[in-house]
């Protein structure tokens, strides 16, 4: 489905194991793309790590837990890369493995580029959509994917942080006259992570909200490394229940990669740790798994 560069002449398999089947939000194609057939583009930096542009075809990639391992929590993995490229390795792929392997089910999201070069797509309009749509989604295939329909959230790195923060504050109910059987599910979100969100400045939860995992690193940018204490503080003062881990170093965009052993790798584990201690995982794998 992918046009692929390469940086090293060697095949994907050289790198990693085959990703799941991605599966296509709209089929029939994304509102807003008509016209625009062509296959996205998948760089592969030397040391290995996927790279996305050029998405027409947005999609998610499940990760699925086996059936009696799953706990019946699911997260949809949006990667950063500032609206003009998606990090989807350590920032998608590596992130659901992990996820899928302590028995929650996990997909990620590849949306539409509104900051790539000449793209005709809207920050707050496409991939908005994109989010909304695959949120939907894994709530319209649940019970298929042996997911909990009311345990449903999502995890956003940097730009991807945005999407996730922006779908919880402006979440759209089902839409029961809807001709898609898709868009007749609610897009709510039951929970929110945000790892080095970008436009902390945006955040602004309401009484009633998402609860949300916040992470980051201390010598990340001033928006991110200040910034998310003060989003932090504004969850508590409207009482929508937080949790926040600024680690003394990471900078931005660390992600999960499996030979990082630094302090602020150990964030996956404590977003597992808050999703067991708010109830989201409720099913074999618990905490400390």
């Amino acid at each position: 489905m992918y046009n692929v560069a390469f940086f090293l002449l060697f095949s994907v398999s050289t790198f990693a194991a085959p990703h799941p089947n991605e599966i296509l939000l709209w089929p029939n194609g994304a509102p807003g793309s008509e016209g625009k057939t062509a296959d996205a583009v998948v760089k592969i930096s030397q040391g290995g790590e996927e790279s996305v542009t050029g998405v027409h075809k947005p999609s998610i990639t499940p990760y699925l837990p086996a059936p009696e391992k799953a706990t019946g929590a699911a997260v949809l993995v949006i990667p950063g890369g500032g609206h003009r490229v998606l990090a989807i390795t350590h920032e998608g792929y590596n992130v659901a493995e992990w996820l899928r392997d302590r028995g929650i089910a996990a997909f990620v999201l590849k949306y539409r580029l509104a900051r790539e070069t000449n793209s005709t797509y809207k920050l707050e309009v496409h991939p908005m959509e994109d989010t909304r749509r695959a949120i939907r989604l894994i709530r319209s295939r649940a019970s298929e994917w042996h997911v909990n329909p009311e345990h449903i959230g999502a995890i956003g790195f940097s730009a991807g942080g945005e999407l996730v923060a922006w779908t919880a504050m402006k979440p759209e109910d089902a839409r029961g006259d809807a001709s898609d059987e898709i868009d007749k599910q609610s897009a709510r979100l039951d929970f929110q992570a945000l790892i080095y969100p970008g436009s902390s400045q945006t955040i602004q939860p309401t009484k009633g909200g998402v609860p949300a995992f916040l992470a980051c690193a201390y010598n990340d940018r001033p928006d991110i490394g200040e910034g998310l204490a003060e989003v932090y503080l504004r969850f508590k003062r409207v009482g929508v229940p937080a949790e926040l881990h600024i680690y003394a170093t990471g900078g931005h965009g660390f992600g999960l990669r499996e030979k990082d052993k630094r302090p602020v790798a150990g964030w996956s584990q404590r977003f597992v740790d808050w999703m067991a201690d708010s109830g989201f995982v409720t099913g074999p794998s618990g905490v400390g798994h």
